[in-house]
């Protein structure tokens, strides 16, 4: 397991029900990209615009239904972030 997916995955799931939505990884990213950034979370290009939250959420969603386990979010992750 990836530390560094779990601490961003945490932080990005803000109802905290183990899963992240796109709202939420869109929203998150957002609202606290910038610190997550500025603490080692995520990398500093790591906070994009809307379109690449969205991006990153349809190409770790390989299932298609809806939502992001950890699992899923850590492939892309780890894979993106060369974590």
């Amino acid at each position: 397991m990836s530390e560094k997916a779990r601490k961003l995955f945490d932080a990005l799931d803000l109802d905290s029900d183990g899963v992240l939505t796109r709202v939420e990884v869109i929203s998150a990213l957002r609202t606290k990209g910038p610190t997550l950034a500025s603490t080692g979370v995520l990398p500093f290009w790591g906070v994009g615009d809307v379109d690449a939250s969205s991006a990153l959420f349809d190409r770790a969603n390989l299932d298609g239904d809806g939502v992001l386990t950890f699992e899923e979010f850590e492939r892309e992750a780890d894979r993106r972030f060369g974590w």
